[in-house]
């Protein structure tokens, strides 16, 4: 054991477990989701000096102007894009440090995640690696295009905010497939989007707030 893993001393699982008691009390319901957020260290993600509030219910920063969004935020987006269901295959756009990846990476057979900022992908490939997560594959692109090759997802998150929902994204959406991502500039919503046979449903769910979504691919 790394250690990182090591680091938070023995009460890391312990403290893990108080989260999820937390986030149950906070409304969340989906067990696996619950289950997911319990078996991953959440302050290997984060720098050392703010391991010590990795488990709190706040987003920290991680470095080039972004964040780990809290975990609230990432059971609340899960759940809903899981829905109860098993996920086949998943796409995350703005992988960040790879922490919802690891989570997703519980909850899917397959994993795709796309970061436009190089080192950070690199800072999530080597905690992905640390924890032995193999069904996780992660590409340095512009996010708002997705990953044409790789689908359709069956399950599509963003964690970052979009003035739209990019039509790149909701093509690749599979037929009963969800996708969860932020909606917005100054009032941003959560944003449930729902392809079936007939076409899209488009919910609005709960005010939140992200980083914006940029283009490009920075090296």
């Amino acid at each position: 054991m790394s250690t990182r893993h090591s680091g938070i001393g023995m009460t890391s699982q312990r403290t893990r477990m108080r989260m999820v008691e937390r986030l149950r009390d906070q409304g969340i319901r989906d067990e696996a989701v619950l289950a997911a957020l319990g078996e991953i260290p959440r302050h290997i993600f984060v720098d050392e000096a703010l391991a010590h509030r990795a488990y709190e219910d706040i987003s920290l920063p991680i470095g080039f102007g972004q964040t780990i969004s809290n975990p609230f935020i990432v059971a609340r987006m899960l759940e809903l894009v899981r829905a109860g269901q098993p996920i086949g295959k998943a796409l995350e756009i703005g992988t960040g440090c790879g922490y919802q990846a690891a989570v997703l990476a519980r909850l899917a057979r397959e994993v795709y995640t796309v970061e436009r900022l190089a080192a950070l992908l690199t800072k999530a490939r080597l905690n992905l690696r640390e924890l032995r997560i193999s069904n996780v594959r992660l590409k340095h692109a512009d996010g708002q295009s997705g990953l044409k090759d790789a689908g359709p997802f069956d399950a599509i998150v963003m964690a970052a905010a979009a003035t739209h929902v990019p039509d790149a994204l909701r093509e690749q959406l599979a037929t009963g497939g969800r996708m969860v991502l932020p909606v917005g500039t100054r009032q941003q919503h959560l944003t449930l989007i729902e392809r079936t046979p007939e076409g899209f449903n488009q919910t609005t769910l709960d005010p939140v707030r992200f980083v914006p979504l940029l283009p490009g691919a920075i090296v």
